[in-house]
């Protein structure tokens, strides 16, 4: 006889369905209008892929530094076809499968807190000791719960945006939610009398967590987190079965940041060249900061760091007044776990997110910009949709504590209607103002995409065996635009890293000491590596392309020395 599929099983293929329909959907819309590039760091991801095998120095140092590399190799397969590439709809698929996958995370992991009804006195969450006992199927205000928490995460407007695109935020919260779901699933199967279940699960959450610590650096904090607080229940708590997982958690989480550092100090003579070097944020603010002006927000403050980065969730959820809901409901949800359901503590991990951004912003260099503070700009806005996971879970959270404890089904259905209108009517709000995430990449990229489409407008009209000379660091979209392989173009990433202090035999340093002999053409920017250390000799300027906002860039023709101008 077929075994019956459990309600919570058909729910969860169900929110996978409704997952895919709205990443599928969304993505054919923002293809229409034109917004997958939007980022110029999501056409910077892009091109970093596609230049792993389209180079004229092709191979895995194209991987560069200071970004993480699996963003990168995953969209590489996508990316070989010239159409997928220059639409950038290879670099969106890597994000709507990790926003998929993001979705069913979040719905496990309040599910998972649930397993059955709470009945005769059961603890929220409580698993059955006994394994013979047939699993009671999960009560109505615990589904409501899960579905709450999949509504929030999966239909937020900012998150929708972000998986249509490259952008590393998306990835990064699969992993992210994965990681938690895992510890949660393992401390569980320990505490039910399973440890060889809750051993195989560390090991998959040290999978993740390899990921993350692949991804972004916010993985890093995660990483080391996850691990101490495992090493912890497994050596001081009551989980002491869980030491051979725990070793082997502990073994992946570590790989990724020592094999990093690793290959930066191989390649760059640095191990913390993505952290110091010329390309790391530190020195990016350090270059363009004006002489005399105050630092970025948050600089050596924390304190304004975290109001700067608790501000961009906010915006990453709802606009004006409605943000008051969302800090109320993340505050009861908070509450709920730390002193009435102890058993619900792992998920303030989903806050973790907050002391890596404050450290960031104070010491990192890394700034943060929102449009109702100073200086009243948007820049890495984006930030706050990490805090999306805790505000879906905790404001679950917070609707189920409420409905566990209502008295009456009339205070039950109000309660219910207070969650489900503030959450639509907050999200409609964003539809109908802005969306703080696309709005940073609107806004920022208006007049990047000029000056590069005027570019990439002439280039289109020269022969497919025209080669060029450019530093591709911030406008590699032009190439992209019009469809010229990037091995035509001589770039700065046609160097060998590690021959210091500087590579007169490679061929950047060759291309920009005798341009003629490599290229045809040579665009500069204003104050770019081309612009100050080209030899102008073997040039003859063709065109200046002025855009108000960008640096002005120059186009020239290279002439050998010998022949007449």
């Amino acid at each position: 006889m077929k075994k019956s599929q459990a309600p919570t099983d058909s729910d969860l293929f169900l929110v996978a369905q409704l997952a895919a329909a709205v990443s599928i959907g969304s993505f054919f819309y923002y293809l229409r209008h034109g917004d997958l590039l939007l980022y110029g760091d999501a056409v910077a991801h892009i091109n970093i892929a596609r230049r792993v095998f389209d180079s004229q120095t092709p191979g895995p140092l194209q991987l560069g530094t200071v970004w993480l590399p699996l963003p990168h190799i995953l969209m590489m397969p996508f990316i070989v076809s010239r159409w997928m590439w220059q639409t950038g709809i290879g670099g969106a698929i890597p994000s709507m499968v990790a926003y998929l996958f993001s979705v069913m995370g979040i719905f496990q992991l309040v599910r998972g807190v649930f397993p059955r009804s709470p009945k005769n006195g059961e603890a929220w969450g409580t698993p059955s000791k006994s394994p013979n006992k047939t699993p009671i199927s999960v009560d109505a205000t615990a589904r409501f719960a899960a579905w709450l928490a999949a509504g929030i995460f999966a239909l937020n407007p900012n998150l929708i945006y972000l998986q249509t695109t490259a952008m590393t935020e998306p990835i990064y919260l699969g992993f992210f939610i994965w990681t938690i779901v895992f510890s949660v699933k393992a401390i569980r199967a320990c505490a039910g009398g399973d440890p060889k279940r809750g051993n195989s699960l560390l090991v998959r959450c040290g999978l993740c967590l390899m990921g993350a610590c692949l991804t972004r650096y916010d993985g890093w904090l995660l990483a080391a987190v996850i691990v101490a607080l495992s090493v912890a229940l497994a050596w001081v708590g009551n989980f002491a079965e869980l030491r051979p997982g725990v070793r082997k958690l502990a073994l992946l989480a570590a790989v990724a940041p020592a094999g990093w550092l690793l290959y930066n100090a191989a390649v760059y003579k640095n191990p913390l060249e993505f952290a110091n070097g010329p390309y790391s944020a530190k020195a990016i603010e350090q270059k363009t900061a004006t002489p005399g002006a105050p630092p970025h927000p948050g600089a050596h403050d924390l304190a304004v760091a975290f109001r700067y980065f608790f501000k961009s969730s906010e915006l990453n959820l709802a606009p004006g007044k409605w943000q008051i809901f969302w800090v109320c409901a993340l505050l009861l949800g908070t509450a709920t776990a730390l002193l009435f359901q102890r058993k619900l503590w792992p998920f303030i991990l989903l806050c973790i997110p907050v002391p890596f951004y404050m450290l960031s912003i104070a010491y990192s260099g890394v700034p943060l910009f929102v449009p109702v503070w100073w200086p009243f700009s948007r820049y890495n806005v984006r930030y706050g949709i990490e805090m999306l996971p805790a505000f879906a879970v905790l404001t679950a959270i917070a609707a189920y504590g409420l409905l566990r404890f209502a008295a009456t089904t009339r205070t039950k259905t109000i309660t219910t209607a207070v969650f489900l209108s503030s959450v639509v009517v907050s999200y409609a709000q964003v539809w109908r103002s802005e969306q703080a995430s696309y709005q940073e990449a609107l806004v920022n990229s208006k007049t990047r995409i000029a000056l590069e489409s005027r570019i990439a407008t002439e280039f289109e009209q020269l022969p497919s065996n025209t080669r060029f000379l450019m530093y591709l660091g911030d406008h590699v979209g032009l190439f992209q635009q019009a469809g010229i392989p990037l091995s035509r173009v001589v770039n700065e990433g046609n160097h060998r890293p590690w021959v210091l202090p500087s590579d007169p035999n490679g061929l950047w340093e060759r291309a920009l000491a005798h341009p003629a002999d490599y290229t045809d053409y040579v665009i500069a920017f204003d104050s770019d590596q081309v612009a100050s250390k080209v030899n102008k000799g073997e040039l003859v300027s063709l065109e200046i392309v002025r855009v108000s906002g960008q640096p002005q860039a120059t186009i020239y023709h290279t002439i050998k020395s010998n022949q007449p101008r």
